[in-house]
């Protein structure tokens, strides 16, 4: 990837009680890049990207988005900074009570002027609707969508916002391997339009060899090792090995 780093983890360490979760861990991610964070559950990932957001703090370490040190934000400046890092929820986390038109406007009530609102909301919620193939579904309930159906609101919810980092929570988990896979590719979709940058924690191989540029294994709490899929499926090492063992 060329560019300037877009988000700069170094030493981060966070522990719950006597549970070393991450140990010492960094990573760099690059414009237009996305990277694969592998490892099992309950191995830390989630917790890495709620630190990067700041919704937890670390005990140890220093995170950096667009060249800014997290831990010196405010909260208002954090709250700019999150209009440009998207978020997508493992559960989708979409409100049962709003329409998929109400749920997409939610983002835009909070960082945008009423002004701009009603000028510009309808338009901003088509395109997030067309991007993910979803247009006919504005007076829908969640409850009326299939799993996948689920997912790419959420993604539209997201993309509405422009942002210029964007944060996968497991984004095929609960999904059947078709409908996965069309989220996977989905996501590449997003890379190529908009050249975001992304990170993707998953213990799912095959959606993180579809859209990874490069892939960390997040193993004992550390960047253990990181690498192409390609590199790291021939790993000698036989803890990396492992993850790929039943993998075709």
């Amino acid at each position: 990837m060329t560019g300037d780093p877009l988000l700069e983890v170094q030493g981060l360490s966070l522990a719950f009680g006597k549970n070393k979760v991450l140990q010492n861990f960094s990573l760099t991610l690059m414009e237009g890049e996305n990277l694969g964070i592998l490892g099992k559950s309950g191995s830390g990932k989630s917790v890495l990207i709620k630190c990067i957001i700041r919704l937890l703090n670390p005990d140890l370490g220093i995170i950096r988005v667009f060249g800014k040190d997290i831990s010196q934000l405010n909260q208002e400046q954090m709250d700019e900074l999150r209009k440009d890092v998207g978020f997508l929820f493992q559960s989708n986390a979409l409100y049962d009570s709003m329409t998929v038109k109400q749920n997409l406007e939610f983002p835009l009530r909070r960082h945008w002027s009423e002004e701009d609102r009603l000028a510009h909301a309808e338009t901003a919620v088509q395109e997030a609707l067309d991007d993910v193939g979803l247009s006919h579904t504005q007076h829908m309930m969640p409850s009326e969508l299939s799993g996948g159906m689920k997912k790419r609101i959420a993604l539209a919810r997201m993309l509405i916002l422009k942002p210029k980092v964007i944060l996968y929570d497991e984004p095929t988990t609960g999904l059947d391997p078709v409908t996965g896979r069309e989220i996977s590719e989905l996501i590449l979709k997003i890379q190529n339009k908009y050249n975001t940058a992304s990170i993707l924690i998953s213990h799912d191989l095959s959606c993180i060899r579809l859209t990874s540029n490069r892939v960390i294994m997040l193993i004992e709490g550390k960047n253990y090792a990181d690498d192409t899929f390609d590199q790291l499926r021939h790993h000698a090492d036989p803890k990396v090995k492992i993850f790929f063992r039943d993998y075709e």
